[in-house]
């Protein structure tokens, strides 16, 4: 199976006890870092276990720098996946069986169960919850999607294929952290899967345990190897680690029953990205976070660039600024009554002047609407011409 996980470089250590976790449990894994980043660090290219390190931006793109500039770093490498799974399988036409995990993902056993249902299934999903009774999980779930994207396996077929495509054109235009809009990066989208394409739902403890699992659950050490709710543990997904969530999680949902297995191995996990250079590593800066000349680019114009009238007037963002992009996306104020009603009067009592110029049109059209606009007026004239012509 190929293996591959999304990050900025700030992320790397997690996506090395990843890696490093999926070659250990997971036989003959192929291991694949999706990097969004305009260069890859050395220590990244010399981790032994990231068998190909990629840049998200040789994944395919028509302009990436476009697409890049419209998303804050935790939206950035969730936009990528859809359209690097694809790219993926271009590269490796002789595999059929895809995995993506989320980089605070830690690999305990191999993923056989996950193994024989992709001979059979083309896309596999985890839900958030397994059973009720967690009413503030069930609510996050109902705002932040019903499968956790944290992990997603593909088998390769026509259906898989059709859903990867729909999945990166929604993510192309709306990868973001938006929920007023009902949108939540890459996960909220995929609710509409199973209405769409033909999907299995991989209902096992043991699969994205994380902490919106730990409520009630049952994880424990037996025989040498760990159990949760009855079933092989395969995967815990430290989400919330940075944000403190867990360390939260862990009071409100954990008693003394149940807490020792877990928080001993989160404690282990913790150290294990210590020894990846979790201090250092963790505060590389992102390549995409400047303009070209350094400055910092602000999130008002980030935004902004996401109407795509704003983009097809300014094609290369990291080489402008935020007072260039803001500009560029202010709305035109309307001209008062008062103004437009003497504006016409003006225009009525002077038949004597000449009618403005072709050139003056368009000079008038590009200042007030932009060139994106006026190009397309331009190019719908033409056409009702064109079919005026031929009546």
């Amino acid at each position: 199976m190929i293996f591959f996980t999304s990050i900025c470089s700030n992320y790397l250590p997690k996506a090395m006890a990843l890696a490093e976790s999926v070659k250990q449990h997971c036989r003959d894994a192929t291991f694949v870092l999706c990097l969004v980043e305009r260069e890859a660090p050395v220590v990244a290219t010399e981790y032994p276990h990231f068998d190909q390190v990629i840049l998200a931006k040789d994944a395919g793109w028509e302009n990436f720098d476009q697409f890049m500039f419209r998303h804050a770093i935790v939206e950035a490498s969730t936009a990528v996946k859809a359209q690097f799974m694809l790219n993926l399988m271009d590269r490796y036409p002789n595999e059929t069986k895809f995995v993506y995990l989320d980089p605070d993902v830690l690999v305990y056993s191999n993923l056989i169960e996950l193994e024989k249902l992709l001979d059979k299934e083309s896309i596999v999903l985890c839900p958030h919850l397994l059973r009720p009774g967690n009413i503030d999980m069930e609510i996050s779930s109902l705002a932040h999607g019903c499968y956790n994207l944290g992990f997603l396996g593909i088998g390769r077929s026509p259906n898989s294929h059709a859903f990867l495509g729909w999945w990166a054109e929604r993510l192309f235009q709306f990868c973001y952290d938006d929920m007023s809009r009902g949108i939540f990066t890459d996960q909220r989208w995929v609710d509409l899967a199973p209405c769409f394409f033909d999907v299995a739902v991989l209902k096992h403890h043991g699969y994205d345990f994380a902490t919106w699992s730990l409520l009630n659950s049952d994880l424990r050490e037996v025989d040498g190897r760990y159990m949760i709710n009855g079933d092989p543990l395969r995967f815990i997904h430290f989400s919330g680690l940075d944000s403190g969530t867990i360390d939260k999680a862990i009071g409100w949902w954990l008693t003394d029953d149940n807490r020792d297995t877990f928080v001993r191995l989160y404690g282990k996990y913790k150290q294990l990205l210590t020894v990846h250079g979790q201090e250092t590593l963790g505060k590389l800066p992102w390549t995409y976070a400047n303009y070209a000349d350094g400055r910092k680019i602000g999130n008002e114009a980030r935004v902004a660039y996401r109407s795509r009238d704003v983009w097809e007037q300014i094609l290369e963002p990291f080489v402008a600024s935020d007072q260039e992009i803001l500009a560029a996306a202010k709305p035109v104020p309307p001209i008062p009554v008062d103004e437009a009603v003497n504006a016409e009067s003006v225009l009525l009592a002077s038949d004597a002047s000449p009618p403005p110029s072709i050139l003056d049109q368009v000079a008038y059209s590009v200042r007030t609407f932009g060139v994106g606009t006026t190009m397309r007026k331009a190019a719908r004239r033409v056409v009702r011409g064109r079919a005026g012509s031929r009546q």
